[in-house]
């Protein structure tokens, strides 16, 4: 148990071997439904249930094993405050940019921090029908527990790629023919004007900073968006989702609305 607790605490063992822990039930039926690969599913016995016996058949009948542990043993080793009664150790292989296509809607998350605004973000994408999801810069690790708990097991719908060089990801798209925008918080083209439908990188900054001047001016345009009230700023997994969801709007009407 103690390389579980390691690997849920150290990003770069789990990225050395590949391996990461998911928590609770949901996100172990989605990697099995997924065909993840397994190295053992750990069930808290004093708080097995019926649902959680059928979760457990299901994965031993695909060949996964499952182990038995007793009471306290799992809150050793999750770091969420209430631990789920079961957890797995799955298998990841690493994506790279040539494991990408760069068509469709991609979104990129630069020094994104918070793990629950990265998964939110990974699950928005999956919902929105992203091509892929990368994060750049010193942006949170995707696998990283908390990060995993948010996406809701969309993780393992999207392809989601660490790629240190946002130079490095914008050139890599706009080569290839596409176009980039830069979401900053004013001064951009309003997103439901902005061409957001078709082959987009969509680029995303930190929580409290956002993009850098240099970042903006890599893109191919900004954009903004419209805002009532007196509140400065979204959320940025919030602001993310409106732009997804209105590149889907604009992917499946034709493009964007018209100025007037």
């Amino acid at each position: 148990m103690r390389r579980l607790r390691r690997l849920g605490q150290k990003r770069s063992l789990r990225w050395t071997e590949g391996v990461c822990v998911l928590e609770g039930p949901d996100l172990i039926e989605s990697a099995l439904d997924a065909g993840v690969e397994f190295e053992g599913i750990y069930l808290d016995a004093s708080r097995e249930t019926p649902a959680l016996r059928s979760l457990c058949a299901t994965a031993e009948s695909r060949g996964v094993r499952v182990f038995q542990l007793g009471y306290g043993v799992i809150e050793k080793v999750s770091d969420a405050q209430s631990p789920q009664p079961i957890l797995a150790a799955v298998r990841f292989v690493p994506r790279g940019l040539a494991d990408l296509s760069p068509r469709g809607c991609v979104i990129v998350l630069h020094d994104l921090r918070d793990p629950g605004n990265a998964g939110t973000v990974i699950r928005t994408a999956d919902a929105a029908g992203a091509s892929a999801v990368i994060l750049t810069g010193q942006s949170v690790d995707p696998y990283n527990p908390k990060t995993l708990r948010a996406t809701a097991g969309s993780i393992f719908h999207v392809p989601v790629v660490l790629h240190e060089s946002l130079t490095d990801v914008t050139a890599w798209f706009h080569a290839a023919g596409g176009t980039s925008a830069a979401a900053v918080v004013r001064g951009g083209l309003d997103h439901y004007a902005a061409p957001l439908g078709t082959d987009i990188m969509i680029v995303m900054g930190n929580e409290s900073e956002g993009l850098s001047p240099a970042d903006v001016s890599a893109c191919s345009f900004s954009v903004s968006i419209a805002m009532s009230g007196e509140n400065e700023s979204l959320n940025v997994a919030m602001a993310t989702g409106l732009l997804l969801f209105e590149s889907r709007r604009q992917r499946l009407s034709g493009g964007p609305v018209p100025t007037t």
